[in-house]
């Protein structure tokens, strides 16, 4: 990049350190520099006598020429996502100029061009990245990746604390971005699943900073961030929906180990849309009984005013809605450790695998009475709790087919541990103490990620147990619109008479044609246990002709074992069918992930 000084009012001397200096940046570092010099000229610090030389000071606060801020988020069920473009729209009320572009898009050799970079990221499973990053994450850390001297970065990690590997890929992008020359412009933030109050304020620090940086104090009008931005609804995570419950029908028959319980909710008068493949958030409630015990192990009054979220409520009211009490993080052991002052203790939380053992199956009552706090008070106990989280469920209807309604399935989970019987947070409220006529705090979670693709698309659906929920909506809305794709379904369960989850509307869909094909596994129903990788696996020859001529791959369901088990079974297929190498089959699924033609919603 050259620099004409011919015009300039500087003197000699100052002209010749100004070319000197400039011969030793680069683009990100002379961007920088403009922005800069562009801030100090829009805040008045020019000069009378640069004013009375001629030069006119800047006119216009924008950015200068390439400080945009790009805005790279990696999201496996939509919350980084969801705030990337939340961090673009406000990009725009500060005179920031931002783009929105998904990890799986992004051309890596860019990122030596970038100036400002903003990484949003979940973290999927033990520690990995989502699908949609794990190409970047890989270039990132691999020999390619370029030194990024001239770049100013931040990191917002987005997972649960409950993990061993907590936020585990935005740290490493963090790390990697540091060691490659980049320099932060807001330290990262870890999240955890309760992540509104930390990401808002990451979001003003990083804006703030680069507006400062840039020489930005105007709206930046018409930015493409903005426009893509869509209208927020009334109703959504922050101000859920009192939804009433229509129907809460029993699904799964007589004889069957588990209860499957079919859900439908009133959207009327809500204004909330969905799409097949989205979400719906509720906000539970513990169980009245588990809330009784907990006081009683603590011998607190369940009157005792407390504060929880910037209100004044009893303590029963925060330990029943708003704190978590059946799950024990590393962040509250840890605390809890610091409390006790116990050697043991101490010794426990040091050790994660020991820890992680300990804690499995247990709650807070559990803990109150191995390591009782001395002096513990209701407030200290607050504040101690992270914030119960909404659980997640995938809508199982059509909105184009059920109107004002959305549908859920939802499995009752409920065990025995450490001689204490214990049930799902959300499952057990919903199956057993919510009733026809009651209302559910709700909102939608949309899932871009999981949607169907153009009518004319084959796709072949793969969900075992309650992961056959977003087909259901998958088929009803094919059938509205009258799709002329095909649709081919491997449903898996334990038992075929008790377990055949919507048996009825597969098999009058396969009759009516809607249904092209459908294949099932009954782990239970005879010696050998058979699933739903196996009828993949006997079908491959098929499946790989369907995925040769264009079909797009759902998987929903179970991330620990079925997922990986799936996964396999397709890169057997690609092998056998297909002639590839494993590596071969590897790099094949890959691709059909970055086309979003194999998709996953796993959990």
């Amino acid at each position: 990049m050259t620099t004409d000084l011919n015009a300039s009012p500087l003197s000699a001397d100052q002209q010749s350190r100004l070319t000197e200096v400039l011969s030793e940046l680069n683009d990100g570092q002379l961007f920088w520099l403009a922005g800069f010099l562009a801030g100090k000229c829009a805040g008045g610090s020019v000069s009378a006598s640069s004013q009375a030389s001629g030069v006119a000071p800047a006119t216009s606060a924008a950015p200068a020429a390439g400080a945009e801020l790009t805005v790279l988020f990696g999201s496996q069920t939509g919350n980084a996502e969801e705030l990337a473009q939340q961090l673009a729209a406000r990009a725009a009320d500060k005179g920031v100029s931002a783009k929105v572009v998904d990890m799986a898009d992004y051309k890596p050799r860019q990122l030596k061009k970038e100036q400002y970079l903003a990484l949003l990221t979940s973290t999927h499973g033990e520690g990995d990245p989502p699908d949609s990053a794990l190409d970047f994450y890989e270039f990132l850390n691999g020999k390619k990746a370029p030194k990024l001297e001239g770049l100013r970065y931040s990191v917002l990690s987005l997972g649960d604390s409950s993990y061993e590997h907590f936020c585990k890929t935005g740290q490493d992008f963090d790390r990697q971005l540091s060691s490659l020359g980049a320099t932060a412009l807001a330290e990262r933030v870890d999240c955890d699943v309760d992540y509104d109050e930390l990401a808002d304020d990451w979001i003003n620090r990083v804006l703030e900073t680069m507006a400062s940086e840039a020489g930005a104090s105007q709206p930046a009008a018409n930015t493409a961030a903005a426009e893509q931005t869509p209208v927020a609804s009334l109703f959504n995570r922050k101000n859920p929906y009192a939804a009433t419950i229509l129907t809460n029908q029993l699904l799964s028959g007589r004889g069957s180990d588990k209860e499957v319980r079919h859900i439908e909710l009133s959207l009327e008068d809500s204004g909330l849309t969905y799409k097949p493949g989205d979400a719906v958030g509720v906000y539970p409630e513990h169980n009245p009984a588990l809330v009784d015990e907990l006081l009683s192990t603590l011998g607190f009054e369940d009157e005792a005013s407390v504060t929880a979220d910037d209100q004044e409520i009893t303590l029963r009211e925060a330990l029943a809605f708003y704190r978590e009490i059946t799950m024990l993080t590393p962040p509250l052991m840890k605390h809890w450790a610091e409390l006790v002052g116990d050697d043991a203790l101490s010794a426990l939380v040091a050790d994660t695998t020991e820890l992680k053992a300990w804690t499995e199956g247990r709650d807070l009552i559990d803990l109150v009475r191995a390591w009782p706090v001395p002096q513990l008070t209701p407030q200290t106990l607050v504040n101690l709790l992270r914030k119960l989280p909404p659980r997640l469920y995938s809508i199982s209807s059509s909105q184009a087919a059920v109107d004002d309604e959305v549908h859920i399935t939802v499995a009752a989970v409920r065990y025995s541990s450490h001689d204490r019987d214990r049930e799902g947070v959300a499952s057990g409220w919903l199956c057993d103490r919510m009733d026809e006529g009651n209302e559910v705090r709700m909102y939608i979670d949309p899932n871009k990620k999981f949607a169907l693709p153009d009518d004319s698309t084959p796709v072949i659906m793969i969900g075992p147990g309650t992961g056959v929920a977003p087909f259901r909506a998958f088929l009803q809305e094919r059938e509205e619109r009258e799709a002329e794709g095909d649709n081919w379904l491997f449903f898996g369960d334990r038992r075929f008479r008790s377990d055949f989850l919507y048996q009825s509307e597969w098999l009058a869909w396969r009759r009516e044609g809607l249904l092209t094909r459908l294949d099932v596994a009954f782990s239970r129903d005879q010696a050998e246990k058979r699933y739903v990788q196996h009828s993949l696996k006997e079908k491959g020859a098929e499946v790989w002709a369907w995925i040769q001529r264009g079909a797009s791959l759902f998987v929903c369901g179970d991330a620990d074992r079925m997922a990986p088990d799936v996964h396999q079974a397709l890169l057997d297929i690609a092998s056998e069918h297909g002639g590839l190498t494993p590596e071969q089959a590897e790099e094949y699924l890959r691709q059909l992930n970055r086309d979003k033609r194999y998709l996953r919603d796993v959990y």
